[in-house]
């Protein structure tokens, strides 16, 4: 079965249970709408993997990926989607190298979309005046999320063909739309 965002939604909702993960997968899952538009490609399609592909996470965090194949595959999901939720971890913690526009893409956004929100969220605006020139000037400071590997985004980046810009302003526009569900309106509505 191609994975749709209602599938992934279904097959996550017993694994993916923390606020913080939850909000993760869906900054990951708007992203790759906004890739999936640039390269022509079925955004629900996309949005689904990058809805999914942090299915284990939660329940092994220090086994990232070591939980998925199996049982996706047993789960039904097609064998393309389960390589390419394998494919984000490339280096890291699969050896499976990211080869479709999906697999890169997905590789490229994962981190990405840790410094978007970070950035965002310092804003009184949030995302919805983000800029990409505001994306880049962070990206250079490697104490600002920290925790966001720069060297994999660059990778991603480097994989497509694409400048880091160029794939943080897709990441921007699928993002913005979804900025309420996302808690990335900004300080001015905190708490509202």
């Amino acid at each position: 079965m191609k994975l749709t965002l209602e599938k992934a939604k279904e097959l996550n909702k017993d694994h993916v249970t923390k606020e913080n993960l939850m909000i993760h997968c869906l900054n990951v899952c708007y992203a790759m709408e906004g890739m999936a538009k640039h390269f022509g490609e079925d955004p629900d399609h996309w949005m689904g993997v990058g809805y999914l592909h942090d299915f284990d996470y939660e329940e092994y965090p220090e086994e990232h990926l070591q939980h998925t194949q199996d049982e996706l595959l047993a789960l039904g999901v097609d064998e393309e989607d389960v390589r390419a939720i394998m494919s984000h971890g490339f280096g890291i913690c699969t050896d499976v190298e990211p080869i479709t526009n999906l697999e890169k893409s997905l590789f490229a956004v994962d981190e990405l979309t840790g410094i978007i929100q970070a950035c965002a969220r310092m804003r009184p605006n949030g995302i919805t005046d983000l800029t990409v020139k505001s994306i880049k000037k962070r990206f250079k400071d490697k104490r600002f999320a920290a925790k966001c590997n720069r060297e994999v985004i660059q990778q991603g980046c480097d994989m497509l063909g694409m400048e880091l810009g160029e794939v943080a302003g897709i990441c921007i526009d699928g993002m913005r739309p979804h900025a309420e569900e996302i808690g990335l309106l900004g300080t001015e509505h905190a708490g509202v």
